[in-house]
C-alpha cells in the first residue's frame, strides 16, 4: 500500500493503559496512529495534521467526547468518527448517530472488530474526499484534448512524460505560452501513482500576492477581514495528489520562501495559524520565462528552483514542428465544430501550415474556433481565418525581434512577431520593433488588454510588465 493510501487514525481515550494497547495494535495492522489523552489534546491534533478516522471516548476530562463530535463536524473536511464507551445507553449512541458519528462501540471490543469498523470508515472518508476534490478539479479546469503530435520532439516529451511519472520527482515543465504545459503536467499526474490522489492546479500569476497566498495554503477563521471560517489551501486540498504551480517565475519573494519550506518539510501553517499542517503532495510546476534570466535578475529563488526541477520537460514551439499542425488542426475542429465540423479547404490547411503560431496550440485553437464560426456552408476557406495568419510578418522582422538581448526568449516568441510594420516605420532599435508590434496588437483591439493578449498568445501578466517597461498603460489621444 503506497503513503499516502494509508488511513491515519486518532485516539482520544483518557485510560492510558487501553490507550497505549489500542496505538500497538492498529499500528500493527498497518495504520497511521496519533494518541491524545483528552478531548482538548484530541482537537489541537486536529488543527495540526489531516485524520480519516477519530476514535473517541466519550466519557473524559476537559472536554467529553459527544463536545469534541459536534466540534469536528463544525470542521471543513472533517475525519470520520466512531464513539467508543464503556457504559452504553440507547439515548447515548441515538444523540451520538445524530451528531455524525459513524459508528458507536461498546467496551470491551476485540480488534478485530475495531479494525472492520476503522477500514469502513476510512474508506468512506476517502470516497467523500475524492469526490470533494473532483468537483474542486471540475469547477477549477476545462476540458483538455489528449496529446495530439507526429513530430519527433512531442514523442520524446512523452516519453519522458512515461519515464517521470511513476516516480516521486518534482518536475518542471518550460515552453512558450500555449505550448500544452498544462496538458502534460495532467499526464504525468494520471500515470503516476498518485492518479488516484486529486489533481490541484493554480495560476500563479492569476493572483494579488494577498489572496495567492489564501488560496496556496488556505486560512483560519478571523485571519483577516471577512474570514468567517476556515478556508483549506489548495496544497492541502492537493494532499495525497499532485499540486500543479503553473506560472510558478510569477510567485512573489514572500510566497517563494514559505512555499520552499512547505515543499522541504511537508509542513506549512495556514494564513492566520499557529498550528502546522502535514501534507504529502507531489510538485508539478511549469513557466514560460527564461530559467537563467530569472534567477540571474533575483525575481525568483535559485534554491526553489532547484527545489521544483527535479526533472525538466521541455515543450517545443509548434513552428519547430509544423508536421503536428494538420493532425492538431483535424483534432480541435472536432472539439470546436460541434457534432458536424466543418471541413478544412486546401488552401486554409496551407495557410495555417506557413504560419509562424507565436501563441503555439492555443492560439490555433483560438484560430479555428474564429473560423468555424465565420464558416458557411460547412466549409472553411482561407477568408476565415485571422487576417495575421493570412498576411503573416515578413521572416527576416520575426528573427530579429525574437534575438533581442535581455528578454526572456518565451515572452518574446509568444509576445511578438506576429503583426508587420507599417511602411513608414524604421526603428532604431530591437526595443522599438518589440514596442510598436505590441503597439499594433493594442489598436487592432481597441486596447482591450485581455484580447491582447489572447491576440499576441502570451499571458495578461507578461502583456502588463511590456506595458510598463514601454510606457503604454494608457492611450494617448
Amino acid at each position: 500500500m503506497s503513503e499516502q493510501k494509508v488511513a491515519r487514525i486518532l485516539i482520544a481515550e483518557d485510560e492510558a493503559n487501553l490507550r497505549m494497547v489500542l496505538q500497538k495494535e492498529l499500528e500493527r495492522l498497518g495504520y497511521r496512529v496519533q494518541v491524545a489523552p483528552d478531548g482538548d489534546a484530541a482537537l489541537r491534533k486536529l488543527e495540526e495534521s489531516n485524520v480519516d478516522v477519530l476514535l473517541c471516548d466519550i466519557n473524559m476530562p476537559k472536554v467529553d467526547g459527544m463536545e469534541v463530535l459536534r466540534r469536528v463536524h463544525e470542521r471543513p473536511n472533517p475525519p470520520e468518527v466512531i464513539m467508543l464507551t464503556g457504559q452504553a445507553t440507547v439515548e447515548t449512541a441515538v444523540e451520538a448517530m445524530k451528531l455524525g458519528a459513524y459508528d458507536y462501540l461498546t467496551k470491551p471490543y476485540s480488534i478485530t472488530e475495531l479494525d472492520v469498523r476503522v477500514r469502513q470508515a476510512a474508506e468512506k472518508r476517502r470516497l467523500r474526499v475524492d469526490n470533494l476534490r473532483l468537483r474542486e478539479q471540475l469547477a477549477r479546469q476545462s476540458g483538455l484534448p489528449e496529446i495530439v503530435s507526429v513530430s519527433e520532439v512531442m514523442t520524446e516529451a512523452v516519453r519522458l512524460v512515461e519515464r517521470v511519472a511513476p516516480s516521486e520527482a518534482s518536475v518542471l515543465i518550460t515552453g512558450e505560452s500555449g505550448t500544452g504545459k498544462e496538458l502534460i503536467a495532467h499526464a504525468i499526474h494520471r500515470l503516476s501513482m498518485r492518479a488516484d490522489g486529486s489533481f490541484i492546479d493554480i495560476n500563479c500569476a492569476a493572483f494579488q500576492e494577498s489572496l495567492l497566498e489564501s488560496e496556496l495554503f488556505g486560512y483560519e477563521a478571523g485571519a483577516f477581514s471577512g474570514a468567517k471560517g476556515r478556508k483549506l489551501g489548495l496544497i492541502e486540498l492537493a494532499d495525497g495528489g499532485t499540486l500543479f504551480l503553473d506560472e510558478v517565475t510569477e510567485l512573489p519573494a514572500q510566497l517563494q520562501a514559505k512555499l520552499l519550506r512547505a515543499i522541504e518539510t511537508r509542513t506549512f501553517f495556514r494564513v492566520g495559524g499557529v498550528r502546522k499542517v502535514e501534507v504529502n503532495v507531489r510538485i508539478v510546476a511549469a513557466t514560460n520565462r527564461n530559467l537563467e534570466s530569472v534567477v540571474a535578475n533575483e525575481s525568483f529563488r535559485s534554491d526553489l528552483l532547484y527545489r521544483i526541477n527535479g526533472f525538466q520537460i521541455d515543450l517545443a514551439p509548434l513552428r519547430e514542428r509544423p508536421e503536428d499542425i494538420e493532425p492538431l488542426t483535424k483534432h480541435l475542429l472536432k472539439i470546436v465544430g460541434g457534432t458536424t465540423p466543418p471541413e478544412l479547404e486546401p488552401a486554409a490547411l496551407a495557410a495555417l501550415q506557413a504560419y509562424a503560431w507565436p501563441g503555439n496550440v492555443r492560439q490555433l485553437k483560438n484560430c479555428l474556433e474564429r473560423a468555424v464560426i465565420l464558416s458557411n456552408n460547412g466549409r472553411i476557406t482561407i477568408n476565415e481565418l485571422p487576417p495575421e495568419v493570412v498576411r503573416p510578418v515578413a521572416p527576416a522582422a520575426f528573427t530579429t525581434t525574437l534575438a533581442q538581448p535581455g528578454l526572456a526568449a518565451s515572452e518574446l516568441n509568444s509576445g511578438v512577431g506576429t503583426f508587420a510594420l507599417g511602411p513608414s516605420a524604421s526603428p532604431t532599435s530591437l526595443r522599438d520593433v518589440e514596442r510598436q508590434q505590441i503597439l499594433a496588437a493594442l489598436e487592432q483591439t481597441g486596447w482591450h488588454r485581455g484580447k491582447t493578449a489572447e491576440i499576441l498568445g502570451i499571458s495578461p501578466s507578461t502583456l502588463y510588465r511590456r506595458l510598463r517597461d514601454y510606457n503604454l498603460e494608457h492611450r494617448n489621444s
